[in-house]
């Protein structure tokens, strides 16, 4: 993901015997010089800093005495965020002979004396504690920590912790590591924070700093450490283990059949990116996920309303804590995909610029990346990419290349199975004829392909967890949505030509035409083809050819309320009358003539 900002902390980490190292402060100008902000964030009181730094311009913020003061050195501004340190302790410590020095919001004392501050504090019943800092120790207000302090001065910067990579030493430094997105030790430091952190400055004094800022500053991207703090949960193995799955900046391909679990795994995989603070764009072609608005931070634009042009997207999306759902289920589907291909290149320059989102989740992913331009529309640089697709097959080379974990829900298709073995050949130890698994899937399971590290180098069996927002399966997803003129079903009648463009419309029309006009479309499998190829429904598309096939070794009235009804219970088709009295009607007798 992009770098916007780096959070260093004073002593012992870009400072010694209170003088930053020179070449560190040459290593910070040229991170801000590509565009990265560059904050202190440090124990020591602000004035006392101005003292040992002199200037503060060097950097853009100051978080100042652990936490509890944010100072932008250019305007001037300063920010107290915690209540100022009690009269009456500074008096205590006084009394008891406790040498200290006080700031605004926080006293600072030598470590041995702790038992006797922690004393003065249980005295006096106030609602302090102690942060410890090698030799020193600090006595803050509650609940007051470098993290916190960090996350308001990103907040009023608008940037996200999750942009962010902090450098630090000492005991109080574990909250500002743990609270961005790669927290970094330096080798000469705290054992525990080395033990805790991601990644780790290696060398013996500050000077290090500087080389690892100046790799930073050249990448402008966050390093990807070998091991992920943030976790996802997928679900349970069949021995009863949780299955997660590591929070990395890899892209995601969730396929299987039509109706098997798909948008609820994803759905799954957004609800825990959200509520770990991830800004995410859904782009949602059938209204699968507007439940997410449940979630904090999360609005639902479109659906009733005109979907967000571009412009609009990018000013909705300019908080790094705001995710967004792109509700399309009422634009006809040639409109879905000219919108998607315009929304998708501004998302990207916006994500060089800023970072965000962190992560673009595009279902239905084969209408619109099938095209051999399709992996233009895509940023492989930034990845993150959630896709979602019943055909795998149909996705870019390069963007299935470039995909990192993979999960199957059932699949039925043999071709997407083989197009699947295919992506993960180098990845796999499992025999081929495993695979045919993938079409036996029960309800609620899904597959961690080999691709993916989780899974191991096989196929990882699971049952997904369950979702915090209910999963919107909704009457009208393929029902009632429009397609174009040119990709409509034509019936042709004596004198006239009916075209069906929704699946409701096209299930009337075979209600309502004289068996003898249907006769053709059956014997020539058109009914199957136009289900496959306009709705890439193939589980439907089978089931309805093999009607047809039926039907031309034994012609049979049924067929026809045959196709009806698999269509009726595949997608939940009910009218609205009939919605109202209880269940649907059953189909009209045909004429013995189709036979």
């Amino acid at each position: 993901m992009k770098l916007t900002a780096v959070a260093l902390d004073y002593d012992g980490t870009i400072a010694h015997n209170d003088r930053v190292d020179a070449q560190v402060r040459s290593a910070i100008a040229e991170v801000r010089s590509r565009g990265i902000l560059v904050l202190l964030v440090t124990g020591r009181v602000l004035d006392d800093l101005r003292r040992v730094a002199g200037s503060l311009h060097f950097v853009d913020s100051v978080v100042a005495e652990n936490g509890a003061i944010v100072h932008f050195p250019d305007s001037g501004h300063t920010t107290e965020l915690a209540p100022r340190i009690p009269e009456s302790f500074v008096a205590e410590l006084q009394r008891r002979g406790i040498p200290h020095r006080v700031g605004t919001c926080i006293v600072d004392a030598a470590a041995s004396d702790a038992v006797r501050m922690l004393g003065a504090i249980q005295a006096l019943e106030l609602p302090l504690a102690l942060a410890f800092n090698r030799s020193r120790v600090m006595t803050v207000p509650q609940a007051v920590s470098k993290a916190t302090g960090l996350h308001t001065a990103l907040d009023m910067l608008r940037l996200s912790a999750h942009n962010a990579l902090a450098i630090g030493d000492a005991e109080n430094d574990h909250e500002l590591l743990r609270f961005v997105e790669v927290g970094v030790a330096v080798e000469w430091g705290s054992a525990s924070l080395r033990a805790a952190a991601d990644d780790i400055v290696r060398g013996e004094r500050p000077s290090a700093v500087a080389e690892y800022l100046s790799q930073l500053a050249r990448s402008a991207r966050l390093p990807v450490p070998a091991r992920a703090r943030r976790q996802l949960l997928l679900g349970h193995t069949e021995d009863g283990q949780e299955f997660w799955l590591a929070v990395r900046g890899r892209n995601v391909l969730i396929t299987g059949d039509a109706r098997s679990g798909k948008s609820w795994m994803a759905g799954l995989l957004c609800e825990q990116l959200i509520l770990h603070g991830y800004c995410m764009c859904v782009i949602d072609p059938e209204g699968d996920y507007r439940s997410l608005e449940a979630l904090p931070g999360v609005s639902v634009l479109g659906g009733d309303d005109p979907p967000p042009t571009p412009r609009e997207l990018l000013r909705a999306l300019r908080y790094p804590d705001r995710s967004l759902v792109i509700d399309l289920s009422h634009v006809p589907q040639d409109e879905k995909i000219g919108y998607i291909r315009s929304v998708l290149p501004a998302l990207n320059t916006m994500r060089r610029r800023t970072g965000l989102p962190h992560r673009i989740l595009l279902d239905e992913a084969h209408y619109f990346l099938h095209d051999a331009d399709g992996s233009t529309l895509l940023d492989f640089e930034s990845n993150g990419y959630i896709v979602v697709t019943y055909c795998a097959s149909r996705l870019p080379s390069d963007l299935l290349a470039a995909t990192e974990v993979m999960i199957v829900t059932c699949e039925s298709n043999p071709a997407e199975i083989d197009a699947l073995h295919r992506c993960c050949s180098r990845h796999s130890r499992v025999d081929r004829a495993a695979w045919s698994a993938l079409a036996h899937l029960g309800e609620a399971q899904a597959v961690a392909l080999p691709s993916t590290a989780e899974a191991a180098g096989g196929l990882k069996l699971f049952t997904m967890a369950r979702r915090l927002t209910p999963h919107v399966r909704h009457r009208e997803k393929y029902v009632d949505v429009p397609v174009s003129d040119q990709r409509a079903f034509a019936f042709a009648e004596p004198g006239r030509t009916v075209r069906a463009r929704t699946l409701r419309d096209f299930v009337a029309e075979l209600e309502r035409a004289e068996p003898s006009v249907l006769v053709p479309y059956v014997a020539r499998g058109d009914f199957s083809r136009w289900i496959h190829e306009v709705f890439g429904d193939h589980p439907l598309a089978s089931e309805l050819r093999d009607l047809e096939m039926r039907h031309r070794q034994v012609k049979s009235p049924e067929t026809i309320p045959e196709i009806v009804n698999a269509i009726r219970a595949r997608y939940e088709l009910i009218d609205e009358d009939e919605a109202a009295i209880g269940p649907p009607a059953a189909a009209h007798p045909l004429s013995p003539a189709l036979a």
